[in-house]
């Protein structure tokens, strides 16, 4: 079965998961937000579209905002109301990981093969739940 990163922003929320094999990433899709229990709604039907398939889905894993230093930031608390509400939705685990510096690590990743940040940035939030995924998937290989 196949894991799902999530990568929650206030506008945009990124989607990345993982082949059946659990070793290898890749960007799914960027949602728009246009309200507070939107985001909550779009996840949770995404999530039960990818367990319909034929690979399935086992795993939520959900990006955890935090400053450098590991201390809760002004997101943390909005980040933690929408995984306790995504949980509400579904009885699949969710997991949460540290997102430090993954968006950075993204978008220098998409700059190797995408000069303009316009078109970047559309990609941004996705390629950063990729980032959070295969770190998760790195460190918890069997």
């Amino acid at each position: 079965m196949r894991v799902l990163a999530v990568d929650v922003g206030e506008r945009r929320i990124g989607l990345a998961i993982s082949d059946i094999s659990r070793t290898l990433a890749r960007p799914l899709l960027t949602l728009t937000v246009t309200s507070a229990g939107d985001g909550v709604d779009q996840v949770a039907a995404e999530i039960a579209r990818l367990k319909a398939e034929d690979d399935g889905l086992s795993t939520i894993v959900i990006g955890l905002p935090v400053r450098l230093d590991g201390s809760p930031n002004e997101q943390t608390p909005r980040v933690a109301a929408f995984v306790d509400a995504l949980k509400a939705r579904t009885h699949l685990q969710i997991l949460t990981a540290d997102e430090r510096l993954t968006s950075h690590e993204a978008d220098s990743l998409l700059a190797e093969h995408t000069r303009d940040w316009r078109r970047r940035k559309a990609r941004l939030d996705a390629a950063a739940a990729a980032v959070i995924l295969q770190d998760y998937l790195e460190a918890n290989q069997k």
